[in-house]
């Protein structure tokens, strides 16, 4: 079997979208954790943002587990039930791969929460634990991963893009709605999208590779791809034996009647 082609792409891909959000990252996490002057431009920009409201605390809301982790497990439901139907021999893979991140996220978050112990700002009870933004981390898992898994289901372009673009508005909701409401300072939001793109960059390229494998082979085909790799040699059907007219033993019976035979007429 010859192998399959390498994509140039890959690479600048993978590192486009693991590399540079990673070091993103951990830039904003070590000016947390030695309180550097990032910090400051963070408050202050949070001081110029905060109006909490209904609105704002609404749109937070859209980022608790109650709400967007049942919209993956739908998406990722869905996509199982169409892989299925469409006879696909790895159809559970990407679904469950699409659970991964959302299960891997809280276990990054929380330890991150009790390491840098960062405060909250002014508009919230004093407290601390609030880098990174646990409801813009689910969020953006959920609702990425939901997207991500349906894609390669969505007919149309538009379809795609439309579900790609709502999927960037509820993170961005939630994200503007916990700034707004004084839930979380900026960079507590801007952290979470950084370690996020990371879960779905990786997710993306999970994916792709799974989209990429060649179909297995079925009927005579892979008979003979299972023959070839056991060192036999395939096994081909006989073809039937032409059919045989039997012959009478009066050559007289397969002549028309032409007459008395003349003696020259004797064979």
């Amino acid at each position: 079997m010859s192998s399959r082609p390498s994509r140039p792409l890959l690479g600048p891909l993978a590192a486009l979208l693991l590399g540079l959000p990673a070091v993103l990252f951990a830039a904003i996490t070590w000016q947390v954790v030695v309180r550097g002057p990032l910090l400051r431009a963070d408050e202050r920009l949070s001081r110029a943002l905060v109006h909490p409201d209904r609105a704002s605390e609404l749109l937070a809301d859209l980022g608790e587990v109650q709400i967007a982790v049942p919209v993956l497990v739908l998406a990722a439901g869905y996509a199982a039930w169409r892989g299925r139907a469409a006879g696909e021999a790895r159809w559970w893979a990407s679904p469950v791969a699409a659970l991964g991140p959302m299960l891997l996220a809280p276990l990054i978050v929380v330890p991150l929460k009790e390491w840098t112990d960062r405060p909250g700002t002014p508009a919230v009870p004093p407290a601390t634990g609030y880098y990174p933004s646990g409801h813009t981390a689910t969020a953006a898992v959920a609702y990425g991963c939901a997207v991500l898994v349906l894609l390669p289901w969505l007919r149309t372009a538009l379809a795609r893009r439309a579900a790609a673009a709502t999927s960037v508005l509820l993170v961005l909701g939630v994200s503007f709605g916990l700034v707004r409401r004084g839930y979380h300072w900026p960079l507590d939001v801007v952290a979470s999208w950084c370690l996020c793109t990371v879960l779905l960059g990786a997710l993306w390229l999970l994916t792709a590779r799974e989209r990429g494998r060649p179909a297995p082979e079925r009927g005579p085909a892979r008979e003979h791809s299972r023959a070839r790799e056991h060192g036999r040699p395939r096994q081909t059907v006989a073809p039937e034996p032409p059919t045989r007219t039997t012959r009478t033993s009066a050559p007289s019976a397969s002549r028309p009647y032409r007459g008395p035979r003349r003696p020259q007429d004797t064979p």
